[in-house]
């Protein structure tokens, strides 16, 4: 790998920051996350004193992410379609009319729990574009000898704000209200857009765009492409595989822990802030270990299962706050080692042409196993509690990891081969 003068300057670590488009836009980010992770704690909230029930966490989390299930893919189209930057601009100024429009409900005292699910969709339709365009742009700020550590500092900047947020959002409902959150969360992604726009075009390594489809049958052959590259390629359906069944099954922390911290830890707002940060914790310790480690496999997806399905194991039986943030923190860690190294292998296999369609089912998998597990976990916790839920979650993550373990560690044939080795051995 070569490395320019000013890449050589940064620790391992560290060196996608050596571009400048990069630090810009990572510095926007940072700023952006902040604000979503607030306004996430304050939505649960929200939600709890509107209806005093699980399920309609649930339901909220279902609309936000339901649109991920039923458009992911085409969102992925459009990301291999049209150019990236101007499309995140314009998605994340939908976003911050969204956020505005939420923060004026709840600040006027109008808000009503239809409102919330309206707004949850609205933001769901608007993510399901987001998402693969966002994941497929990292590469385009530093090349693909520097995309393995692009997206560890993603991961490490969303976690960051992981525990900024949710600690600050707990602190701010108890002396502004619900509605600063919103607020807040609005404002953040003007640093998102001012990075964007501030990024140098000439420095962008933008591939060639997939062509633009104007009938149904086009487009439906675009999306089968990278279908069908995904089915066929085992370095990359396995993580996805493992990250879609962790995520129905385990990752429901939208409805699971609000009602974990008020009906377990008979705690408040700043207790579920306290536990959503712990997990940041977790996931940027995770991050981090990630940037400066290097070379992602395979392996460490099924760890990372492993590790989740018993930390929410014990999470269920837990009934100390000390404990429970412990293990907030061991789960936050878990969540990155499947999802930020599926994410890493995935994007080190795919080919250029095809990563916006290919990154469009891992966020699809990701975000569209919400609604899904949502539901389950919180009709789980309606009839049973939330300590059944989280138990069976992590009972199912476990078998989850035994799976994907087989495959793995009986050597299948399954190895990530980064692209460039993919081209050589085809040249």
């Amino acid at each position: 790998m070569r490395l320019t003068a000013a890449g050589r300057r940064w620790p391992r670590g560290l060196r996608a920051l050596s571009h400048r488009n990069f630090r810009l836009y990572w510095s926007g980010q940072l700023v952006s996350f902040i604000g979503t992770w607030m306004a996430g704690v304050a939505q649960g909230w929200l939600v709890l004193e509107l209806t005093n029930d699980p399920l309609a966490l649930a339901l909220v989390a279902t609309c936000q992410f339901a649109p991920a299930l039923l458009l992911g893919l085409f969102g992925g189209v459009i990301a291999d379609v049209l150019p990236k930057r101007r499309t995140f601009i314009i998605l994340q100024a939908l976003s911050l009319a969204q956020a505005l429009v939420l923060g004026l409900l709840v600040g006027t005292g109008t808000v009503q729990t239809w409102h919330v699910y309206a707004l949850a969709l609205t933001l769901g339709v608007i993510g399901a574009v987001e998402m693969p365009v966002r994941q497929s742009f990292a590469v385009e700020m530093v090349g693909r000898e520097d995309v393995a550590n692009a997206i560890a500092l993603n991961s490490a900047v969303f976690n960051g704000a992981r525990i900024i947020g949710p600690a600050l959002a707990g602190i701010l409902i108890g002396i502004a209200g619900l509605a600063a959150s919103f607020y807040i969360n609005a404002a953040s992604y003007l640093a998102a857009m001012i990075a964007l726009v501030l990024l140098r075009e000439e420095e962008l390594r933008t591939p060639p765009t997939a062509r633009f489809e104007r009938s149904f049958a086009g487009v439906a052959e675009q999306l089968r492409e990278g279908l069908s590259y995904v089915r066929h390629t085992p370095a990359v359906l396995l993580p996805i595989s493992v990250l879609g069944f962790v995520s129905t099954f385990g990752m429901n922390f939208q409805v699971t822990v609000p009602v974990l911290a008020r009906n377990v830890l008979a705690g408040g707002p700043d207790t579920y802030g306290f536990l959503m940060a712990a997990a940041g914790v977790g996931s940027l310790l995770g991050a981090l270990a990630i940037a400066f480690r290097g070379r992602p496999t395979l392996r460490l997806v099924v760890v990372g299962a492993a590790v989740f399905g018993a930390a929410l194991i014990l999470l269920a039986l837990s009934r100390v706050f000390a404990l429970s943030i412990v293990l907030m923190v061991v789960l936050g860690w878990a969540v990155i080692a499947i999802a930020a190294t599926a994410n890493t292998v995935i994007q080190l296999t795919v080919p250029d042409v095809l990563r916006g369609r290919v990154m469009s089912v891992y966020t699809t998998v990701f975000a569209g196993s919400t609604p899904v597990g949502a539901l389950f976990a919180g009709t789980l916790a309606t009839l049973g509690g939330v300590s059944v839920a989280l138990f069976v979650g992590g009972a199912l993550t476990l078998l989850t990891a035994a799976a994907a373990g087989a495959a793995v560690f009986r050597g299948r044939g399954i190895a990530v081969q980064p692209m460039a080795q993919q081209e050589a051995g085809r040249g």
